[in-house]
């Protein structure tokens, strides 16, 4: 039986092996994975493999990151169940048919042929793949959420210490130079004891039709709820940011637009056939003039403008988004009570003109508001005139969540380099575990009609399960 508790800034896991009581922990003084210091030198390579699970969206940026950093990474294997997308990455990869696998399942088959294994599943596939991996001698690279839900992102965490395996989760949010220098401003306390913070992720109008109506995470048992899919990100930097717990989470929300209430009349089941005219969801007007960007590729690993329309009467993508089998919320609040009393308002809206977070920091000394797009925030310390910073000028990349993902993978390669560097930013899973407590807290929260839901309470009864 799994028990979690804190000291200081350390995450405890107290875990019963055999009939002995072994305590993994994490601090900054073990290098962020609950190895020892006197074990770290032996996890040290000269060139990190990878073997990639999931050739999607997600395993594909990560393993084309080989060609950024070719001298210090290596992708060695691939698994994905969509015959296009292995033709596509054999081609730019580089790999013999030998290493090119149908399936997870087959990967994991085979003796371990790499140090890492990216995990970029779909998130109810997680615990499985991730377990088995683990068993197999892969660390982990593994796609947020850690797994769909508590129970499964405990067996992970588990399974990470009685393998003695590293896991770190692709909460890629924390690698950004954007929140990396928001952190640096607020632990220089430039902005006094931090009181409130007001945040919102603008999801957008089309990224919310494609991903959570008519794409994989549209289905809450077949995926994951919203707030855990697309918000553990913001849960994790709101930990993260203010170094504080939290202590109980109300939330809000519901799926209150994409409905076959609000379906047009007249509507096609398929957007290609529809009479309607002026629908902003309509899904021939959306992806055939993205051709061949993002998302086209989801579509079709070669979105050429044949296989688009052949998708879009083939697949939910084509689909009318009023008539769709969706469940999970289209706008959701959550708030946080931490520890010491300050507050969280985060919003997640899917009803927004852009694909944008903004975050808004007030402080005992100074308020902060900044706007992750543009890549810029104002400093307003009190009794001073306002101070904007402007971040573009630290950019070399943007693209991938505004640069996360390559620094994310970057940051791994040093790790298992040896590089001398500070790591009290690495999402490993031990970190990254309370982040998925507070999103899926905040769930039942909005199941229990905005009830309160607090966090001792909501990690006992999971004990108990």
């Amino acid at each position: 039986m799994s028990q979690f508790f804190l000291a200081k800034n350390a995450l405890f896991l107290l875990r019963k092996v055999d009939t002995t009581c072994k305590l993994c922990y994490i601090d900054d003084r073990m290098g962020i994975y609950g190895i020892p210091p006197e074990n770290k030198e032996e996890n040290i390579v000269k060139k990190v493999t990878f073997a990639v699970m999931g050739m999607g969206n997600r395993g594909e940026r990560y393993a084309n990151k080989q060609l950024r950093y070719p001298d210090m990474m290596e992708v060695v294997a691939i698994a994905d169940t969509n015959p296009l997308t292995l033709k596509k990455a054999k081609t730019f990869l580089d790999l013999p048919e030998e290493r090119i696998f149908n399936s997870g399942e087959e990967m994991l088959q085979q003796p371990k042929m790499a140090d890492i294994m990216v995990i970029a599943t779909q998130d109810a596939q997680h615990r499985d793949h991730a377990i088995k991996a683990m068993e197999r001698g892969y660390d982990l690279l593994l796609e947020k959420p850690i797994a769909n839900t508590a129970e499964d992102c405990m067996a992970i965490l588990e399974a990470a210490h009685k393998y003695n395996r590293r896991v770190i989760v692709c909460h890629v949010l924390r690698y950004t130079i954007f929140y990396q220098e928001i952190k640096k401003l607020i632990d220089s306390g430039a902005l006094g004891e931090i009181q409130t913070i007001q945040a919102s992720e603008q999801v957008g109008w089309f990224h919310i039709a494609h991903s959570f109506v008519r794409g994989n995470w549209h289905k809450k048992a077949d995926s994951s709820p919203m707030i855990l899919a697309k918000c553990c990100h913001d849960m994790d930097l709101f930990l993260w940011l203010t170094g504080k717990k939290c202590k109980a989470v109300s939330s809000f929300g519901d799926r209150r637009f994409f409905n076959k209430e609000h379906c047009p009349e007249n509507a096609a089941e398929r957007c290609i056939n529809c009479p309607v005219s002026d629908c902003a969801f309509n899904a021939v007007s959306y992806y055939i003039p993205r051709i061949p960007g993002w998302p086209t590729h989801v579509l079709n690993p070669q979105p050429t403008v044949k296989n688009i329309i052949e998708s879009l009467q083939t697949t939910n993508y084509g689909r009318c988004v009023f008539q769709m089998d969706n469940d999970v919320v289209d706008h959701q609040v959550v708030n946080l009570l931490m520890e010491d009393g300050s507050t969280v308002n985060f919003v997640m809206s899917g009803f927004t003109g852009e694909q944008n977070r903004s975050i808004h920091i007030m402080g005992s000394k100074a308020d902060l508001i900044g706007d992750f797009d543009k890549r810029t925030f104002t400093l307003r310390q009190f009794g001073k005139k306002p101070k904007v910073v402007d971040l573009n000028p630290l950019y070399t990349d943007t693209t991938g969540h505004g640069g996360g993902d390559a620094r994310m993978v970057h940051d791994v390669l040093r790790l298992y380099l040896g590089e001398d560097f500070d790591t009290s930013a690495i999402t490993v899973i031990d970190r990254s575990m309370e982040s998925h407590f507070v999103a899926l807290a905040a769930e039942l929260s909005r199941e229990q009609n905005g009830e309160l839901v607090k966090m001792d309470e909501f990690i006992d009864n999971l004990k108990t399960k």
